[in-house]
């Protein structure tokens, strides 16, 4: 099951308001979700933000995947480093290092004759 953190919008006509929940990603934006994390207000000055930081974590730790505009929440809330992800920054592997390639003519045998 993929697992998205993303935005439900809640609010009226002209009046958008956000909850900050957690889904699969295949549900419609405003569907069946698994766990309310807050709310973001974008017309507040500054935006009302407010997130569950210890259960952000563990959602993030365990694979979820934050959408862009909540990824950008979350690093103003300083609860991810720019870029890196808990999940992302386990699952980093060493790079593949390759073997020198030999000259072609050095690798064939030499004909018998």
């Amino acid at each position: 099951m993929a697992v998205a953190i993303r935005l439900r919008r809640t609010g009226s006509r002209n009046r958008p308001s956000y909850r900050i929940v957690v889904a699969e990603k295949r549900k419609p934006r405003d569907g069946r979700f698994i766990e309310i994390l807050g709310h973001y207000d974008p017309l507040k000055q500054p935006a009302g933000v407010q997130v569950d930081a210890e259960r952000a974590v563990y959602w993030l730790q365990n694979g979820a995947q934050p959408s862009e505009t909540v990824g950008s929440i979350l690093r103003a809330k300083g609860i991810t480093k720019a870029g890196v992800t808990p999940a992302a920054a386990e699952a980093k592997v060493a790079p593949k290092v390759e073997a020198p390639q030999q000259d072609a003519r050095a690798a064939q045998p030499s004909p018998i004759g």
